[in-house]
């Protein structure tokens, strides 16, 4: 009977995991774009959703495709393949909208599909390298690296408050 009292020493066991080692590790959702594979905080992430119709908000820029209403908040979409000019985006059963929620605005991006979330230790980020025009540096947390994979981590917050994305909140309010 003496041996199944060990309840203290499990409420310390169960202590280590959110020791201090556990609270560097940060979770991304990694996504596809084309041929590559992103990564985005995770604790920005609201929901995921299939692929709907949206409402066209006119003189909107190319990469805001419109407006969705989603349980009574009017949230704007942007396709991410738009604005990192990765090509002519095509919608079909694997396109996923991640609803996200960034400064308390909710706002969708469309992505190619969600692969898994993974969780990275500061070691395994690297500096993003310059990359001029095709995606510019100042929206990239860096690169993440796991076994074979890559991950291109995107700063939402930066990306979402940057001047060509500023119509957003002119949407969102």
């Amino acid at each position: 009977m003496h041996a199944t009292t060990s309840n203290p020493h499990s409420s310390m066991a169960a202590e280590v995991p959110g020791g201090a080692g556990a609270a560097k590790a940060l979770e991304f959702l990694s996504f596809t774009l084309g041929q590559e594979e992103y990564g985005i905080d995770i604790q920005k992430v609201q929901e995921l959703r299939g692929y709907e119709a949206v409402t066209r908000i006119a003189n909107a820029p190319d990469h805001i495709k419109g407006v969705v209403n989603l349980r009574g908040i009017i949230v704007p979409i942007i396709d991410m393949r738009i604005k990192f000019k990765l090509g002519a985006p095509s919608y079909d059963q694997f396109t996923v909208v991640i609803i996200l929620n960034i400064a308390n605005r909710v706002m969708g991006m469309v992505v190619d599909s969600v692969s898994d979330v993974i969780t990275l230790t500061p070691e395994q980020i690297k500096p993003a390298p310059e990359m001029g025009a095709v995606l510019d540096s100042e929206y990239l947390i860096g690169l993440g690296t796991l076994d074979e994979r890559m991950l291109i981590l995107v700063d939402l917050d930066r990306l979402m408050s940057s001047d060509d994305m500023g119509l957003v909140e002119k949407i969102a309010a």
